[in-house]
């Protein structure tokens, strides 16, 4: 008699046990919470300004000597909505040469787009506490505190290098960004798709 082969469920292998109403994630030995990082841009500061920010960073290096896990999400931008702006500005302007202008600033960033591939990026850190057998019962406010005072550090100390730090506090956003880094080739096809009608 042949065996039917069991197709495992993807909530089979990923380590996450529960989501909280709170955005904290929680597995089988840590609590986990996601903070978004909006950037700066370094290449654009003084050389004054550069080393400012990088003494910042030490800084926060020291500071903050737990764990922490680095996120880097790519997608790809879509322009659409950017060119018909444009598009429409054009026409009411009724000016030819601001026409060629717009024209060709239209071509350029397509032939972008085409060619590299521009992308927006976004960023996350990952904290997290560790809970061992005996602690597996410990007061979930003690977690709580342990998670936003290690949140706290790191705001303070990334906004003096000029980086906004939020926290994710809510199910739906937590849900969001980790089937976002799940669901990578769903989104690569969904892209592909537009990429064709376009």
């Amino acid at each position: 008699m042949k065996k039917i082969k069991e197709i495992s469920s993807t909530q089979n292998w990923i380590p996450i046990e529960k989501i909280l109403n709170n955005g904290m994630i929680k597995t089988k030995n840590k609590y986990l919470k996601i903070l978004k990082i909006t950037p700066i841009n370094y290449n654009l500061k003084s050389d004054l300004e550069k080393q400012a920010i990088l003494n910042s960073y030490k800084i926060f290096l020291k500071t903050c000597n737990f764990d922490i896990q680095i996120l880097i999400q790519s997608s790809k931008e879509n322009l659409e909505k950017n060119i018909l702006k444009i598009k429409n500005n054009i026409q009411k302007k009724e000016n030819k040469y601001l026409e060629k202008i717009a024209h060709d600033y239209i071509e350029y960033i397509n032939n972008i787009n085409f060619t590299k591939k521009s992308s927006s990026k976004n960023f996350y850190l990952i904290i997290s506490k560790e809970i061992s057998k005996e602690e597996y019962n410990e007061s979930f406010e003690i977690i709580k505190n342990d998670l936003k005072e290690k949140y706290f550090k790191i705001k303070e100390c990334l906004s003096r290098c000029g980086n906004s730090v939020f926290e994710i506090n809510q199910k739906e956003e937590a849900i969001k960004i980790i089937n976002s880094f799940f669901n990578t080739r769903k989104e690569l096809n969904s892209k592909n798709k537009e990429e064709k009608n376009y």
